[in-house]
């Protein structure tokens, strides 16, 4: 399925019906992308802050003493339009961008923050909140009762107890910030783009899978250029570091990769850096506390930052032997095979494949071939399936915003519609690295209907060439599996109020639903459902899946470590209770100086282009990765203990899936699991002694 124009190179006048303010009639209410025009943005943003602004006064101005209907619960029904068109522009913003779209992304949001400070502000609202909280109403629901607390809470986090010049301050500070995020985000995507490595000798590119080359060559071509050309892109990125022989070629990307953000030019991110730190802490303090840290994690599982930093200690204990080790074993392996000494942040993952190959006998290169995307998909479909009842059907019903992007309907055990589902998987000019999920249309329950949600993944995997389709390396597999934890968890959504359901969870929880679905990308039985060679159909052989398994555990002390180090690298520059002044450089290297096994390398800097905290919505939240593993880890050992596709152990998850925000998170797991969670399957996992 294709889209029927690509939105971004159409012209259009803005005299014209706006499809995200007429909203014309689409199957299951779907955004009509392929009308969509980057100039609808700003008049549908103004139509709907005024709209919203009406419903806000509407409700302010009733006669009737405030209860939880005719405020809390008009309240939160009020955003559902800008709600839809603020992830539409976002979700664009991030996969479909270009230069008309990051000028209007730089009054789109700092409007929407405006607004949504001047809501948070709006003191007669306030006070009609908190009169429903004070006169403890009777006869709520548990779900009712627990928006109200958090629609209160949510207020006074936001500066709603504060006055005068206070307010005024709080405002400048969300909207500045809104614009610098922006700005971290061009400068990392703009260097991302700016990079190309041309070369007409194709033995530089020794070692490189053959689809990588072939992509090289195809885009040389359609640049007009001989030879072969590589950019940035993930993918690309990631087969020079662990595939390419030429050792100066791998310090090259990675150079140029590890650079981004720092160099000495306009996309240099430093400044950004320190006024975003400092401001967030300015932020923090005036609404009563001591750190951008405690502010954030007030609301989390965790709670504190000295509940964090306890987390990640432990972990660095008992990951710290493990990575050394894992060091030592990758260097003594490349020492014998003659490499230069001592190996280089550039080497580690080059002689870490080829040892994991020559121990394990498992090479990512073979076991691409298993691998097909479209294959992938099908298997986690079908996962899905065997486990919440779903089924996937592709429809050209609904409009989408790049020909790359396909649209599934998805349905319920019943035959139920449960929601829209959009998977966009290739990288291209205008798209951000990484992977994502959005929420375009959230779930809610509204005067009886019950309106389902749309979803998105975005990732970016290799790209069928003339002569292959799609094949994806397994932490691509994972990736997919990753992400489409994450879809479910939206998808699956049930209740009544769009802010508490789907994804709407605390940050450190909003990860369990997406770490656990990789765990059947290692089992044998999920495995048989899609993993299959694209020109054979042969089923992957057993001794590939013993591998597979075998591989989990592999080098897993230093990914811990890495990931723990991304942990302290966050919490450095969100727990300080004092302004930053000084070299990000230096700042760096002492934030990290124990969770390092590499010199760093002069010019290079992990911050300037660490998106999720400065860009995204991980912000002292980083360590929730490790957090979820945790929670995951032990969730699947209920399902490796009962079966993997067990009717009731699944049932039991769905309701995790299902309950999003309506119940605290600690209660969710521990009605799924019978208990607290225990570390202990994850270091089992991870093959990592305690």
């Amino acid at each position: 399925m294709r889209a029927l124009h690509v939105i971004f190179e159409r012209e259009i006048s803005t005299a014209l019906m706006n499809p995200l303010i007429d909203f014309p009639q689409t199957a299951h209410g779907s955004l009509d992308f392929a009308a969509i025009a980057p100039a609808h943005f700003m008049p549908a943003l103004d139509h709907w802050i005024a709209v919203t602004e009406q419903r806000h006064d509407a409700i302010v101005a009733n006669p009737d003493a405030p209860t939880f209907a005719n405020t809390i619960e008009a309240l939160e029904f009020s955003t559902n339009e800008l709600n839809m068109i603020s992830s539409c522009f976002f979700n664009l913003n991030s996969a479909e961008t270009n230069s008309e779209i990051q000028e209007i992304a730089r009054s789109f949001s700092p409007k929407l923050t405006a607004f949504s400070s001047q809501t948070l502000l709006n003191e007669p609202l306030f006070l009609r909140i908190k009169a429903v909280v004070d006169q403890a109403e009777e006869g709520l629901t548990a779900e009712q009762e627990r928006l109200l607390q958090e629609t209160y809470e949510g207020y006074v986090r936001n500066g709603a107890l504060l006055q005068g010049a206070d307010r005024d301050r709080l405002k400048a500070l969300n909207e500045r910030l809104s614009t610098l995020s922006l700005t971290f985000g061009e400068h990392v995507l703009a260097e991302t783009q700016a990079f190309e490595y041309h070369t007409e000798d194709v033995a530089v590119l020794a070692g490189l899978p053959e689809d990588v080359v072939d992509a090289a060559a195809e885009l040389a071509t359609s640049k007009d250029k001989t030879g072969y050309l590589l950019g940035l892109d993930m993918p690309t990125y990631i087969s020079v570091m662990k595939y390419a022989e030429n050792a100066a070629l791998r310090k090259h990307f990675y150079t140029a990769y590890a650079s981004r953000g720092a160099q000495a030019n306009e996309h240099n991110n430093e400044e950004v850096i320190r006024e975003i730190v400092n401001l967030r802490l300015e932020r923090a303090n005036l609404l009563g506390f001591e750190s951008h840290a405690a502010l954030t994690l007030s609301k989390r599982m965790a709670k504190t930052p000295e509940t964090v930093f306890e987390f990640l200690d432990h972990l660095k204990i008992v990951a710290t032997p493990a990575a050394q080790k894992d060091l030592a074993e990758v260097s003594d392996f490349a020492a014998s095979e003659g490499a230069e000494m001592p190996l280089q942040a550039w080497d580690f993952s080059y002689w870490a494949e080829k040892l994991k190959k020559a121990t394990l006998s498992l090479d990512d290169q073979a076991l691409k071939p298993y691998f097909q995307l479209e294959n992938v998909l099908d298997g986690a479909f079908a996962v899905a399936g065997k486990l919440f009842g779903l089924t996937f059907k592709p429809t050209d019903a609904v409009s989408v915003y790049h020909e790359d992007v396909d649209a599934y309907e998805v349905f319920d055990r019943e035959g139920t519609f449960l929601s829209l589902f959009y998977a966009d998987f290739f990288p291209r000019d205008g798209k951000r690295a990484g992977a994502w999920m959005t929420s375009y249309r959230s779930m809610y329950t509204e005067g009886g209907t019950e309106v389902r949600p749309h979803i998105s993944i975005v990732c970016n995997f290799t790209k069928p060439t003339a002569t292959k389709p799609s094949l994806l390396t397994f932490n691509e597999v994972t990736t997919l599996f990753h992400e489409f934890g994450h879809a479910l968890h939206g998808m699956m959504a049930k209740g009544t109020y769009p802010s508490l359901t789907g994804t709407s969870v605390y940050w450190d929880f909003v990860e369990l639903p997406s770490q656990i679905m990789e765990n059947w990308c290692y089992q044998p039985e999920a495995l048989a459902l899609f993993a299959k060679h694209y020109e054979t159909g042969e089923i992957l052989p057993q001794s590939f899946i013993d591998k597979i398994k075998d591989s989990q555990t592999f080098l897993e002390g230093y990914m811990t470590l890495r990931q723990l180090n991304f942990g302290y690298l966050d919490l450095s520059w969100h727990a300080r209770t004092e302004p930053f002044t000084g070299s990000v450089a230096e700042h760096e290297a002492v934030a990290l100086k124990e969770t390092s096994l590499f010199e760093s390398l002069e010019g290079t800097l992990s911050s300037t282009a660490f998106s999720h905290i400065f860009q995204g919505g991980y912000s002292a939240g980083y360590y929730s990765y490790k957090w979820a593993e945790v929670l995951d880890a032990d969730a699947f050992e209920r399902f490796e203990e009962e079966g993997i596709f067990n009717e009731t152990v699944a049932t039991d998850f769905a309701v995790v899936l299902s309950s999003g925000g309506t119940v605290a998170p600690d209660e969710l797991y521990k009605k799924f699991r019978g208990r607290e969670p225990k570390v202990d399957a994850l270091l089992k996992r991870a093959g990592i002694a305690a």
